[in-house]
């Protein structure tokens, strides 16, 4: 499924696809809808990012997983599992931990945070998801 309200997907791919009553979400990012502004980024003149706001990274992310989440029928509380892509995993981890935990307080999906040396636009962090659907 595309969302009419999440950011367009940068390839061939839907946002989420479901199989049953499970919701898979393709990566996400904290790009806005309708633009190509990424929240908390600067970059150079080549695009490589000079510097980046991983606080306001994350709640652009989240943002953008809930509108999938909520139009394909689903909703925050039914993720189940999360897998965590950053860029910088020493500088970024222990912040955009301190976030997650305020966002899952009430419903604590199984989790995997990995570093990766980069992600195809811009951006410090990219979130794959999976979900229910009730």
């Amino acid at each position: 499924m595309k969302s009419s309200k999440a950011p367009k997907p940068i390839g061939s791919y839907p946002h989420s696809r479901r199989v049953g009553n499970i919701l898979f979400l393709s990566g996400v990012g904290p790009r806005k809808q309708g633009s190509n502004v990424i929240p908390g980024v600067v970059v150079d003149g080549q695009g490589n990012i000079v510097a980046h706001d991983i606080e306001e990274q994350c709640h652009a992310v989240f943002q953008n997983v809930k509108i999938i989440l909520d139009e394909a029928g689903s909703n925050w509380n039914n993720l189940i599992d999360i897998t965590v892509y950053l860029t910088d995993m020493k500088g970024d981890f222990d912040r955009y931990n301190q976030i997650y935990a305020d966002y899952f307080k009430n419903n604590q999906p199984c989790r995997t945070t990995v570093e990766v040396k980069s992600l195809p636009t811009p951006i410090a962090i990219e979130l794959k998801c999976i979900a229910i659907i009730d």
